[in-house]
């Protein structure tokens, strides 16, 4: 790392922001650190830490780049922070959201709610019927060039400022305006229908009179609605009722969090019990429910009925709930809305995207403003060489609007086309299918990323999980080794089956060969240790196997699994984790099947096919904070109570009795890229567990801090656990991975992989993956807390040279928070930076933080819900159709189907697609400066007299049809060809420097249009002094002919459509000659001097420039011609 960074954040006097809350800041013990940054030798400057305590909540950058904001901030922009800041004050005045708070729901009884709720009505529309016209036309006007166009041509309905015919300033304005209009009308009309559509769609709602159907949108909160099998759930519910035995149904999430496995969700047990859906109204019940929240995966809640003697209080969680836009997967079901419209969490947790518009729009906005600037001091000049005489601002005035096809009003319309051009040309890509462009405004973006943040699991894995490992402290299998597993399972289970006397030691009894071994305090033997762990991972876990039924109705399905044969090809697995179900599997492949689950029930099948009973009577789900899950199970056969729990290493270490092996032997299969779990088991008495149950229903009942007195009653089970094995699963990286990171690297873009995942893991992945090349060494940049700990870290780091970095999410907050412009600057230097542990909003803090600090343009890449947030904030998003949903892919601006297509979207079509874009939007500039410059010579060879050189069709025609064709057609053009640019993925690092569109090219085409526009005019006024009325016509037909010359000239790789373009814009000037007659003098136009002196003229205006172009690639060659010869 580059040693010449300070770490002096803090400067004396600085302007502070405020950036962490407080909710953050609470976190960190700032006395703590004061104490521990007295003691610590700190390379940096003393001044440093003399600043007061709230020095800590400040941003860096902010301050870093902090000026004094005087009359020049505020002409160069200061006033639209001014006016934002204004307006954002009136709106929230204005629209004040209301506050959202807890509320009692009275089951049936909408009419009980104390207030007013929010509409269950869906509305993705953008306007009204009022609001579409002033909206689409505040969109398009707050682009300078369409603004100023708008001025321009209102200025032409003053008489004193009219300059030629009306339409030939309202038509291509009115044409702009109308296809973006129709387009925008198109859309809201598409989302329209798709929103009476939901909102239309018909549910059955309980009433004291029976059923009634009601329309989505009429849904109220407290209203009974019944859902049926594969209908959307048309509001957030507490799930009172089904159809199945069980209590319980699955639903399917995939349009909520991208996940497609199916959710089991269970029904409140004192509204199952009823005999009668009838009954639901004739018990007096409700639901206290929390108030509105983002968090999709948390509910707290209770169940209260009245009308019984005691009162029946049930806790409500995640696991009564069925959100919004869900879809029912079995069963019909019935539940009481509780939250509706935009009170749900779908609609919560719905961002609106930000409109992304591309770097190259932004670089022409500012050079249109430097053209208008020039048009400005052009139209000054020449009213300045007039003397200021008479009405000189009119005059003034009228240059302005003489001049304004400097700026040509096509621009947007050719380049908005050859963005929908790129994008089709994607689609039809055979070597990349399936790929989809959702956003096709930045299709040149992908021509210039510096910064590519991927996600791990699903993106560059594939998340097909598949069991490698299984180490019970003394022995490991691995694949090859799997069948002595199965030998001695089939070994156990026939020795269990052959003494029933055995009783309650039947489940742990070894084979006969080694029966003394198994005295009591005496080490297990290797096949009773294989037997317990095989049974506790098939016990431990929230996997469902799933039977296709064959004709069965829903109220029968009990009485159909009784006959169901349990077949192997007519089971799958239905759980929420990928790694679960390849655990399952394997219990299966080695002979303990899973073969029926329901909420209170499990049978798992031995190889002699006998089926062992179990009832479930807790279970503990896995979180992001707990890390580990558990299950308390009954055996029925013996009676034997049996705590059984499994997580990460992290979690699981503290809880399981101490070992020697546990820490070593989790890092080794983190290094061969394995995924591990921890499983241990506790056998409880029947007092330890009634002891248990009785606490844990009490903590559930409580209002305040649930989830902490629910956790704190289940760790007092969670101590001196048996450690029973350790289990490595692994994640198969996805097709051509390493090739496509070795080609990214290479193109200059550094790589960044942002992952939920554990540390040993994403290093693992990121070495397996060549993410991080063989060379390079890696950072792990050690858990801080604090400043003082942070600051050394950042230290150590800093002397560090070409290594990449690997950060926990925890403390790259620490680091953002104390130095981020420090640590930004150090990460950026690295060739890889992988961060683990993210959250999906610290992913997206990434994303704007390498936005704000380095400039660049940023890519994020992933496929699941959590990657949404990311993908929006990118400058440009891809996403990938994964195992994990589709919900990545819709919100991204591109869509792929596996990661390895990237190489291609970028190295070839994001190169053409800004290339060609650059090549046309100067030369549509061109077009307009070179016909510009013909009328400044016009004028001031006229007595500077504000007279338009063209008038009327001529003026139109010249943008469309006689130059339109050829022009658009550079949207074909390529300069490298694709295999080439594969081959040479280095050719890529030259576009980001941005010099296909800069002030130096914009200038070289000034000079050419300059140049080649007073040749024009020059000529034509020289060759033709005694038929100088028909100057029109000479210099209007040299100038079609150079501008399809000069077309000819730009373009690098021929295509037949484009020749054709040229013959066909050719043949349609000479056509429409016969038509021009009051511009035309066809007898003249026809003569041979005419056609020899406008050859003349058009040969002296290209051919010095085809000279030039020939002896630059002669004798400085870009670096593509070099490849290419």
């Amino acid at each position: 790392m580059a040693d010449s960074i300070p770490l002096n954040q803090f400067r004396k006097n600085s302007k502070r922001i405020p950036y962490y809350n407080s909710a953050r800041l609470s976190r960190y013990s700032l006395e703590d650190e004061l104490s521990n940054l007295d003691e610590m030798p700190l390379m940096m400057s003393e001044e440093a830490f003399e600043n007061d305590e709230s020095d800590y909540q400040t941003l860096p950058r902010a301050r870093v780049n902090q000026k004094h904001r005087g009359l020049g901030w505020f002409l160069m922009g200061g006033w639209k922070v001014l006016c934002g800041s204004c307006c954002d004050c009136l709106a929230h005045i204005c629209w004040a959201k209301k506050q959202l708070k807890a509320r009692t729901v009275w089951l049936g009884c909408p009419e009980k709610c104390e207030e007013k709720y929010p509409k269950n009505a869906i509305k993705n529309q953008k306007y009204n019927i009022f609001t579409f016209v002033p909206g689409v036309l505040y969109q398009q006007f707050k682009f300078f060039l369409n603004l100023y166009f708008l001025v321009v041509a209102c200025s032409q309905l003053v008489p004193a400022l009219k300059i030629g015919y009306l339409y030939t300033y309202w038509a291509p304005l009115a044409f702009v305006l109308s296809v973006t209009m129709m387009r925008e009308a198109v859309d809201e009309v598409r989302r329209f229908q798709r929103d009476k559509e939901m909102n239309s769609q018909l549910y059955s709602k309980l009433t004291v009179r029976g059923k009634i159907q009601v329309k989505s949108s009429d849904i109220q909160v407290g209203d009974l609605i019944i859902v049926e099998k594969n209908q959307r759930i048309p509001a957030d519910m507490i799930f009172l009722r089904t159809s199945e035995k069980t209590g319980a149904c699955f639903i399917r999430t995939d349009q909520l969090d991208g996940e497609t496995d199916w959710k089991l969700k269970v029904a409140v047990v004192c509204t199952q019990r009823l005999p009668a859906v009838g009954d639901l109204f004739s018990i007096n019940a409700y639901v206290y429910a929390q108030k509105p929240q983002l968090d999709i995966h948390s509910f707290e809640g209770n169940f209260t009925r009245e009308d019984s003697d005691p009162q029946i209080h049930e806790s409500l969680n995640i696991d009564n709930t069925l959100w919004a836009s869900t879809i029912v997967a079995s069963g019909t079901v019935i539940g009481v809305v509780i939250y509706t419209g935009k009170e749900t969490r779908s609609v919560l947790n719905t961002s609106s995207a930000k409109n992304k518009f591309g770097l190259l729009d932004l670089e022409l906005n500012r050079l249109t403003k430097a053209l208008f600037l020039a048009q400005v001091v052009l139209s000054i000049v020449m009213v300045a060489l007039q003397g200021f005489v008479g009405p000189w601002f009119r005059n003034l005035f009228r240059f302005v609007v003489l001049f304004s096809y400097i700026i040509p009003i096509s621009l947007r319309v050719n380049l908005d086309m050859g963005k929908s051009a790129y994008g089709w040309m994607i689609m039809k890509d055979e070597n990349i299918p399936g790929t989809v462009v959702r956003t096709s405004t930045i299709p040149e973006e992908l021509g210039r990323l510096v910064y590519l943040l991927t996600d791990k699991t699903g993106t560059l894995t594939q998340n097909e999980m598949i069991f490698k490992r299984l180490h019970l402290g003394t022995v490991s299998y691995g694949t090859d080794t799997m069948d002595e597993i199965q030998n001695h399972i089939v070994q156990s289970y026939t020795q269990v089956t052959s003494q029933p006397s055995n009783g309650t030691s039947g489940s742990s009894t070894t084979p006969s060969r080694k029966a003394q071994a198994s005295a009591p305090k005496v080490r297990k033997s290797v096949s009773s240790r294989i037997h317990e762990a095989v049974k506790a991972i098939a016990l431990c876990h929230n996997v469902t196997p799933v039977y296709e039924s064959h004709g069965v109705v829903n109220g029968e399905t009990e009485s159909a699994e009784a006959d169901q044969d349990f077949s192997d090809d007519n089971r799958t697995y239905q759980a929420s984790s990928p790694d679960e179900v390849a655990l399952v599997r394997w219990t299966e492949s080695v002979g303990l099947t899973l073969v029926n689950r329901d909420l209170t029930s499990l049978q798992l099948k031995t190889p002699s096919g006998q089926i062992l009973s179990f009832l479930i009577l807790q279970i503990f789900p896995f979180t992001s904070e707990s890390k580990r899950m558990g299950i308390i199970v009954r055996e029925e056969s013996t009676g034997d109570i049996t705590f059984y729990m499994k997580g990460a290493d992290v979690a699981m270490a503290s809880i399981v009795q101490y070992n020697d092996w546990l820490e070593e032997e989790c890092g080794n299969m983190a290094r061969e890229g394995l995924r591990t779990l921890v499983v241990a088991k506790k056998s409880l008495s029947e007092e330890q567990y009634q002891d248990f149950e009785n606490r844990y229903n009490q903590a559930k009942l409580s209002i305040h801090d649930r989830s902490l007195k629910v956790a704190a009653v289940v760790e007092s089970l969670e101590r001196e656990m048996e450690l029973l094995c350790l289990t490595g699963v692994e994640d198969q990286l996805q097709a051509d991975v390493r090739p496509t990171l070795e080609l990214l690297r290479n193109a200059g873009i550094k790589i960044w992989m942002l992952t939920g995942d554990k540390l040993e893991t994403a290093t693992c992945i990121a070495k397996s993956s060549h993410l991080v090349s063989r060379s390079q060494d890696i950072h792990v940049f050690r858990p801080v807390s604090n400043r003082g700990e942070a600051h050394l870290e950042l230290n150590a780091f800093r002397r560090k040279h070409d290594c990449a970095l690997v950060i926990s999410g925890d403390s790259l907050e620490v680091c953002l928070r104390y130095y981020e412009h420090e640590f930004v600057e150090l990460a950026c230097q690295c060739p890889a930076v992988v961060c683990c542990r993210c959250s999906p909003t610290q992913k997206a803090q990434i994303v704007r933080l390498l936005q704000q600090h380095t400039d660049n343009r940023t890519c994020a890449i992933g496929d699941g819900g959590n990657d949404v947030s990311m993908i929006q904030a990118a400058d440009c998003g891809i996403g990938i159709e994964g195992k994990e949903g589709k919900q990545a892919s819709l919100a991204a601006d591109f869509s792929i189907t596996q990661f390895s297509h990237i190489g291609r979207l970028l190295m070839v079509h994001g190169r053409n697609s800004y290339k060609r874009s650059a090549a046309l939007g100067q030369f549509v500039m061109h077009r307009g400066m070179i016909i510009s410059a013909m009328q400044a010579v016009f004028s001031s060879i006229f007595f500077f007299a504000s007279v338009p050189l063209y008038q009327g069709f001529l003026m139109v025609g010249y943008a469309t049809i006689y130059t339109m064709f050829p022009v658009f057609s550079l949207v074909l053009d390529q300069d490298v060809k694709p295999e080439m640019a594969l081959l040479y993925p280095e050719l890529y690092k030259d576009l980001t420097k941005g010099r296909s569109l800069s002030f130096k090219t914009f200038l070289i085409w000034v000079l050419i249009s300059v140049y080649q526009g007073g040749i024009l005019m020059y000529g034509g006024l020289v060759l033709f002094e005694s038929e100088f009325v028909h100057v029109v016509a000479i210099s209007f037909t040299a100038l079609i002919l150079t501008e399809l010359l000069m077309v000819a000239l730009t373009i690098r790789t021929w295509h037949w459509l484009m020749v054709l373009a040229e013959f066909l814009s050719l043949g349609c000037y000479l056509a429409s000659l016969a038509f021009l007659n009051e511009y035309f003098d066809l007898s003249f136009i026809t003569t041979w001097p005419f056609l020899w002196k406008v050859s003349a003229i058009t040969l002296v205006s290209c051919l010095p420039l085809y000279i030039i172009k020939y002896l630059k690639r002669k004798f400085s060659p870009p670096s593509y011609s070099k490849l290419s010869s």
